[in-house]
């Protein structure tokens, strides 16, 4: 399905030297839901004006489902740039990037020492329900989700509500932050249901070297105004370190409604 809209070159966009980069879950869609046709809309007419790409940490499969809305339709195409899994997975207008590998990073043998310490922690973890696909790995990260990530959307809701109570996805992180020291992971929560373990350094901020080679590639463009929207960005969220980055203008949201009207704001669209 082709898009109605056309959309100038990089080099040729009316703010060139501007890029937004954009949270999925509850920052461009309700969390694990489908993103809306206004945003979709609006998103495209604000391509015309600057560079648009996503930084999200599940795998594109994920953003997929939730961003395209049709599967004749390629995510990819409908963003600059998409950072999948903080921007491990990357493309500039469809075509694929440099990609980086966790499991190369860590090595079999200690990530099988945490997989056992995930699992038997989740075994004797007293829950109101447990579901299923309670570690995924991905390419760049592992996610680990003490309910499952099969879990339906008011049994997430219900355990976000718990979890606000009870700090379960807190307590479980810091155990793994005092077990797991000396292997340099960053342990983050985001989302309703989950954390993210990764490499130091491969937090959302990991997408940012792509835009900064953009500039030293033949007819490149150099980003020095990188517009940052998330939901998770207080301390220990997963978008607190691209929020807070000294090389992003950070806009914290509270859901799709309110990212609709910060670039409206912004940008008189």
């Amino acid at each position: 399905m082709a898009s109605p809209y056309q959309y100038p070159p990089l080099a040729e966009r009316e703010l060139k030297n501007t890029i937004c980069l954009f949270d999925v879950d509850g920052t461009l869609t309700p969390a694990r839901q489908d993103v809306s046709p206004e945003m979709l809309d609006l998103l495209a007419r604000l391509r015309q004006k600057c560079a648009i790409g996503f930084v999200g940490g599940s795998d594109l499969a994920k953003q997929q489902e939730q961003l395209a809305l049709s599967q004749d339709v390629n995510v990819t195409t409908l963003f600059d740039f998409c950072f999948s899994e903080n921007g491990l997975t990357a493309f500039k207008e469809g075509a694929s990037l440099a990609s980086t590998s966790f499991i190369q990073w860590l090595g079999e043998e200690p990530y099988k020492e945490l997989v056992r310490f995930v699992l038997h922690y989740l075994a004797d973890l007293d829950l109101p329900v447990k579901r299923g696909t309670f570690v995924e790995f991905r390419n760049g990260m592992v996610n680990i989700s003490p309910i499952g990530r099969n879990a339906s959307n008011q049994e997430r809701l219900d355990f976000l509500a718990y979890d606000n109570v009870y700090g379960v996805r807190k307590a479980f992180v810091e155990k793994l932050r005092e077990r797991f020291a000396h292997l340099g992971l960053t342990f983050s929560i985001g989302g309703q249901i989950s954390f993210d373990v990764f490499p130091k350094g491969w937090d959302k901020t990991y997408c940012l070297q792509h835009l900064e080679n953009e500039a030293r590639k033949p007819g490149g463009v150099q980003y020095t105004m990188i517009h940052f929207f998330g939901d998770k960005t207080m301390v220990g969220g997963n978008d607190y370190e691209i929020y807070s980055d000294p090389r992003t203008i950070g806009h914290s949201v509270t859901g799709p409604d309110d990212t609709i009207a910060e670039l409206k704001a912004l940008f008189g669209l």
